[in-house]
């Protein structure tokens, strides 16, 4: 685990120098500003009180908590914001989801997810699966163990997306028949009343950093 090196306004920080600031994202708050009165507080608006050169590469779902990574300044995010569109970074979750998937037949126990997502217009802010207009959209899983939660079976389980879709992950194990536990989006029933939010969570961040050209890694726990 990535110790924090200082909490600003709620937010733990765990990386901080010329190029980029790595915090972990409470869950309930927006990684931006929304539409609207009330939506102003954001992950960018609290680390900018204290860094006014922050600046959003890529965003995390309200409802999920974890890793996200500010560029500082604009050469920092062109950067991060290219090694992010050719997939250079590295980001897996951990998410809680209802019932007991199958077990992947690969012999590495990881399952493939592939299924075109594009935005439900009439339903915003779902996306939706559809194979006629949809976007191709990727996404790896394997099983880390059971658990009960609420009365109900449930499965830990390790994600990576592939492809960054939105709400690409909650979308297709949702499409899978196993929501992840709390998602008012996407979950029905049982299994969205049996967590208190949201089970999904960034717990790993890899990427070449922008300045020195190093690998550098962060990792949070669930806590959930």
């Amino acid at each position: 685990m990535t110790p924090p090196l200082a909490v600003w306004d709620g937010i733990p920080v765990l990386h901080l120098d010329d190029a980029l600031i790595v915090v972990d994202k409470p869950a309930g708050l927006l990684a931006v500003p929304g539409r609207g009165a009330g939506k102003a507080d954001c992950v960018a608006a609290r680390v900018q009180r204290h860094a006014p050169d922050a600046m959003i590469v890529h965003r995390l779902d309200m409802d999920t908590s974890g890793l996200m990574v500010l560029a500082r300044g604009a050469a920092a995010q062109r950067a991060l914001s290219i090694a992010f569109a050719e997939r250079r970074v590295h980001k897996t979750y951990v998410a809680v989801v209802a019932g007991v998937p199958l077990p992947p037949a690969a012999p590495d126990g990881w399952g493939d997810v592939r299924l075109p997502l594009i935005v439900d217009w009439p339903r915003r802010p779902r996306s939706k699966v559809d194979f006629r207009h949809g976007k191709p959209s990727h996404t790896r899983w394997r099983i880390l163990g059971l658990e009960r939660w609420g009365g109900l079976w449930a499965t830990r389980l390790e994600l990576q997306p592939l492809t960054g879709r939105s709400h690409q992950l909650r979308v297709h194990l949702a499409a899978l028949g196993h929501p992840i536990l709390g998602d008012p989006l996407y979950a029905e029933g049982a299994a969205r009343r049996a967590a208190p939010r949201l089970l999904l969570h960034a717990a790993e961040l890899a990427l070449t950093h922008p300045s020195s050209g190093q690998p550098c890694r962060w990792l949070r726990p669930a806590p959930f």
